[in-house]
């Protein structure tokens, strides 16, 4: 038997799942047992044949052994992912033995009838034929109803698990979660566990996370990890942490392009800051935002735009009534622009889409609107949280930030959803108001932690020759509420 010290503690075997294997810091340590424990669909099936998969690639020897589900029915999952199972042979181990007659029985195993001692006896059999390197098996709810009594099912695993450490085999024991929830006399004896969650929600898609329970002797990253089933397997997002990301980028003034918002800004946002466009429905707050983005792609930077409310084809309609060019802009590769439905989004895989458009070159990202990153929140409670872990991430790599609020309200009080102006570093508002019998927006600075910018209120226009931002709206008192008082003694300049 080799003893547990003297493994390598850098020899580790990938899962196979990208996302798992960076949360797990390069895969699971060799030579030992594992657990994968969640209810039925949840993708504990998926994920073994990923793990056994990848063993296959690297050139090991790997094996399945199977009590819940037959080879036909693990095929038909390999199938419905577009993989072969050449190479890794499937062991029905409810069939390896006379002594498991199913033709008399009401139910697939009855313990009377059935000898734990023969049915583990044949699989180990099997383990010395094979000789695998990687195992798994499903599942230990069988094994469980075999052994009747909790000491004697906890000796079968203790035994298990000696085992598998003398033959230099990574196993993974799947388990359905059918015991008693208050049960941990399994994860206390394997070497890691992983527990797979499928969570309903009230409206939408379900919700898929995992967590890593344990890992022995390792480091990992705690708490859960959003997870989608596509064809192809899981896909795993691991939970952002913005720490792992420290850079020294410098602050540079990125301009819109228009120079009445420049002069409001101070010359324009900062990269490596966080921009908060707030104001009524329809004031322009994702029109400046899309300025910005379209500023740098003609700097010859890329950006990013996140759609969580207009579709893509009502923007590029929008954009390209003030900018002409938008659609070369979107051809060139450089103006990325993805429409995200909140109703089958996953928090972390949004912000998986985010670092790809990181990773890629962006350097301007657009959040449209934060309204819609709320909604694809499960628990918004922990909105703030995740935000600053994001917006932080994006600082480190010294990208800037844009994001639009849109609060209740046309004229007069305004409220927001909720309170995410503290995490920014420059906040715009902007507000209708009345004039002569028209309506006219104006836009103002709140803050900017990064530099000056002016305290002034100026006229914002939206026309068919583009954006401007006219000179401040001095001898108007009270802009903000929406009815503004006249100073007759000033003159008005309200712009066009």
């Amino acid at each position: 038997m080799v003893e547990p010290s003297s493994l390598s503690a850098a020899e580790r075997d990938a899962t196979g799942v990208a996302g798992l294997d960076d949360i797990l810091s390069g895969g699971l340590p060799a030579h030992r047992m594992y657990l994968v424990k969640g209810t039925p669909g949840v993708g504990k099936t998926t994920l073994a044949l990923q793990f056994l998969i990848e063993g296959v690639r690297s050139g090991q020897r790997v094996l399945y052994v199977t009590l819940s589900e037959t080879a036909m029915e693990l095929r038909q999952v390999a199938e419905s992912h577009g993989w072969s199972l050449d190479g890794i042979p499937l062991f029905e181990l409810s069939f390896a033995d006379d002594s498991l007659p199913l033709d008399d029985e009401n139910t697939l195993y009855a313990a009377q009838d059935v000898d734990l001692q023969k049915t583990l006896r044949a699989f180990l059999n099997e383990v010395e034929r094979v000789r695998p390197e990687r195992v798994v098996f499903d599942s230990l709810s069988e094994i469980r109803l075999l052994a009747q009594t909790t000491v004697r099912y906890r000796r079968q695993l203790l035994a298990l698990k000696q085992y598998f450490i003398g033959k230099r085999c990574t196993a993974l024991l799947l388990d359905d979660r059918s015991a008693d929830a208050a049960d941990v006399q399994v994860e206390s004896l394997v070497h890691g566990a992983i527990l797979l969650e499928q969570l309903s929600m009230d409206y939408g898609a379900d919700r898929r996370r995992l967590r890593v329970v344990k890992l022995r002797g390792s480091t990992f990253r705690t708490g859960y990890h959003d997870f989608i089933m596509t064809t192809g397997g899981l896909q795993v997002f691991p939970r952002l942490i913005a720490a792992e990301h420290r850079t020294e980028e410098l602050a540079q003034s990125l301009s819109s392009g228009i120079e009445g918002l420049d002069a409001i800004l101070g010359g324009g946002i900062d990269r490596s800051t966080c921009t908060l466009m707030m104001g009524p429905a329809g004031a322009g707050k994702s029109v400046i935002a899309t300025q910005f983005a379209i500023a740098a792609v003609r700097r010859g930077e890329s950006a990013t735009i996140f759609l969580f409310e207009e579709r893509i084809g009502t923007w590029r309609a929008r954009t390209a009534h003030l900018n002409p060019d938008t659609d070369r802009l979107l051809e060139s590769g450089r103006l990325v622009v993805q429409q995200i439905d909140p109703a089958e989004l996953a928090p972390d895989e949004f912000t998986h889409h985010v670092r790809t458009a990181v990773d890629a070159g962006s350097r301007v990202i657009v959040i449209d609107s934060i309204s819609g990153y709320i909604t694809a929140m499960p628990e918004a409670r922990f909105l703030s949280l995740q935000m600053h872990e994001l917006l932080s991430f994006l600082a480190e790599r010294g990208v800037a930030s844009l994001m639009t609020m849109a609060q209740t309200g046309l004229i007069g009080q305004m409220h927001s959803p909720i309170d995410v102006s503290y995490l920014a570093d420059t906040v715009v508002l902007l507000r209708y108001y009345e004039y002569e019998g028209t309506v006219r927006k104006a836009i103002s600075v709140l803050k900017k932690r990064s530099g000056k910018h002016e305290d002034t209120i100026r006229a914002f226009v939206l026309d068919p020759n583009g954006v401007s931002v006219g000179p401040p709206l001095r001898g108007l008192s009270g802009i903000l509420t929406g009815v503004p008082s006249f100073d007759s003694v000033t003159t008005v300049e309200v712009g066009a």
